[in-house]
């Protein structure tokens, strides 16, 4: 592909033409341009590093999907657990669409060729994992269909393959730099950068799909690969479209202590205790059931209340550990085997052994770019007259808002979003582990499909022409950077909304320490536009990139406080110490006000504006599950 320099004419920038532009080549992205090229579709693929790269490699424990390989299970139990998970704010369509789809979808992945360990029987192993449960809650259930402590790895390099195969074009080490929208909200591509030689160019597409993964690298300690910016959540922001949700940010309860690497689930999947200083396995107080497999914003709350309360280990009292040694070795070199080295690498343990240092360490957020169960990028209609009032009656369990003529989900025609960069919501407050990996493939098979269909049936030949703004802007945010001769280095900037997200929006929050982390996300807005860009040159200028992520990581920033101080209440991965209520509270148990915040929150950058729309409350085809008070 052709492509020029950034100080030559915008009007001259060149650019190709695709049926479908794919910004992403992790999970869930590869799944969709899959289906797209066997389709026989034009397809290009724009990714940051090599795809077998991606952040997905780092997934370890699993696949979700009630195959039933081990112990009885179906589809309506896997939706209760992920609507009881999200702490009600799932919106039960898509989880019903998502639970009933999962065991096709991993049929599909195991005719790929992807490697899952395998039962005596032949079918494919499966383990238990937080959250999931058999018969409604009774008891827990192996669910998560696995290939030892590398599902992510294998799931990557299956869909890589089957892509080589099918002749996707992939574009490596090119960064999507802003969203190109006609006067009519339509999308019509991206703008890129070429990491390799530092041009630009222009990607045009029938339908755009953004697959760019989270923006976990906003926290200080993350288990997030370095790519985790929130590219496409920062370009979606600044063209206009809300995001949603980004107040639910989850705690994995086990990354390494000090070094912010995970340790799957899995280890606790395979039996896996947590212990205190005095030894015990204090997750029995908390979670009686399902003990050390309660879903994970439960399990991380029950560890900071251990460490608070004086009973943390360590010199200074300020970690948990992890004990596996009663597993014995070889079932850890058999189905923890990263685990292992892991162990070995960042904490100098060996896990066979002795019980390794672990604290919750922030993994995934739950918020995103709002879409519906085909990763169509949907939008409210019209701005907000008055503001979303809603109600739940409990009496009658019936869902109620002030606004039901109102469409709040109206497709941006040509814009999809899946993975964790979209919100659909299957997660809600909360997600369980292995529905990450489910949500990739079963919202990419899905976006692919209704790409399809919209490309071939609802679109021409034609491509219609390029609105100028976009192209000068990226054009504008380059030559910026090359002409800086004052200002701070982008990874102090990076370094300093880092700090701040992380002391203001952890574990446990307090309204004050919220708007604090506002007033501060704020003020910091003068730094974030005044980056000196010292290395001028072209050829992976790895400082340029981050310059460039700043802009991305602060629309996200921006969007987890203000959210966060917004929500009067406590809900999933939402803890304000400020409304806590006794789990027996008749109105809100611990902390939850369904009469006021089951809804989403949707933050609009350019003037920071909150609106709200409604959950989903009734499913597709089964009777809703009511709210209750969430005890395991």
């Amino acid at each position: 592909m052709g492509a020029i320099t950034p100080k030559e004419d915008y009007t001259n920038i060149p650019h190709e033409t695709f049926d479908a532009v794919i910004v992403g080549g992790g999970g869930s992205g590869m799944r969709a341009s899959y289906q797209l090229a066997q389709a026989g579709l034009k397809v290009a693929v724009l990714t940051k590093v090599f795809p077998t790269r991606s952040h997905t490699v780092a997934a370890q424990g699993g696949i979700g999907a009630s195959l039933g390989n081990m112990q009885e299970d179906n589809w309506h139990y896997h939706f209760y657990d992920t609507v009881k998970g999200s702490d009600w704010l799932g919106d039960q369509d898509a989880i019903e669409f998502m639970t009933r789809e999962a065991p096709q979808v991993v049929y599909e992945l195991e005719h790929l060729g992807m490697p899952f360990d395998r039962n005596a029987d032949g079918t494919i192993y499966q383990r238990p994992f937080g959250g999931h449960s058999a018969n409604y809650g009774e008891k827990a259930v192996p669910r998560a269909c696995a290939a030892a402590d590398r599902t992510g790895h294998a799931l990557l390099h299956t869909l890589y393959q089957s892509n080589v195969k099918m002749g996707t074009q992939f574009f490596v080490e090119w960064i999507a730099l802003d969203l190109i929208r006609n006067e009519a909200g339509d999308v019509l591509g991206v703008t890129a950068i070429d990491q390799e030689t530092g041009k630009i160019a222009v990607f045009q597409a029938k339908a755009t799909l953004f697959a760019t993964g989270g923006a976990g690298r906003v926290y200080r300690a993350s288990t997030n690969a370095y790519i985790n910016t929130g590219d496409g959540l920062g370009m979606a922001a600044r063209a206009g479209i809300p995001l949603q949700d980004m107040e639910f940010w989850q705690f994995h309860p086990t990354g390494v202590a000090g070094a912010g690497v995970l340790l799957t689930e899995g280890c606790r999947g395979e039996g896996a205790i947590l212990r205190n200083k005095d030894g015990e396995p204090f997750m029995e107080r908390y979670a009686p059931t399902l003990k050390d497999l309660a879903p994970r914003d439960f399990v991380s709350r029950s560890m900071d209340q251990e460490i608070k309360e004086g009973r943390g280990c360590g010199p200074k009292g300020d970690y948990i550990l992890l004990d596996m040694t009663h597993l014995g070795a070889d079932t850890i070199m058999k189905r923890l085997p990263s685990v292992f080295e892991i162990g070995k690498k960042f904490a100098n343990v060996d896990i066979t052994k002795e019980p390794i240092p672990v604290v919750p360490t922030i993994h995934y957020q739950m918020g995103g770019i709002p879409t519906n169960i085909h990763g169509q990028v949907v939008v409210p209609e019209s701005p907000e007259s008055e503001p979303l009032v809603t109600n739940y009656d409990k009496n009658t369990d019936t869902y109620s808002t002030n606004q039901e003529g109102r469409n709040f989900t109206k497709p941006v025609k040509g814009f999809y979003a899946i993975g964790e960069c979209s919100c659909v919501s299957v997660h809600g407050a909360n997600r369980l582990g292995t529905n990450s990996l489910l949500d990739l493939v079963v919202f990419g098979k899905a976006a692919g499909q209704h790409i399809i269909d919209y490309v071939t049936k609802h679109h021409g030949d034609e491509y219609e022409p390029l609105p100028t703004t976009v192209l000068e802007q990226t054009v504008a945010r380059i030559r910026k950077l090359d002409e800086s001769t004052t200002g701070e280095n982008a990874q102090e900037v990076a370094d300093a909304i880092r700090d701040i997200v992380q002391d203001h929006a952890g574990v446990f929050r307090t309204s004050a320490l919220l708007e604090e982390g506002v007033k501060q996300i704020l003020a910091i807005e003068p730094r974030v536009r005044n980056i000196h860009l010292k290395d001028k040159s072209k050829v992976f200028n790895t400082a340029r990139i981050e310059a460039l992520e700043v802009e991305n990581l602060y629309e996200v920033a921006k969007a987890t406080l203000i959210s966060a101080a917004a929500r009067k209440e406590c809900r999933g991965a939402h803890t304000v110490v400020d409304f806590e209520e006794s789990p027996d509270h008749p109105a809100y148990p611990y902390g939850r006000r369904d009469d006021e915040w089951m809804k989403h929150t949707l933050w609009f950058s350019a003037d920071n504006r909150l609106e709200y729309k409604p959950v989903r409350y009734r499913p597709l085809s089964v009777d809703a599950i009511p709210p209750k008070p969430r005890t395991f």
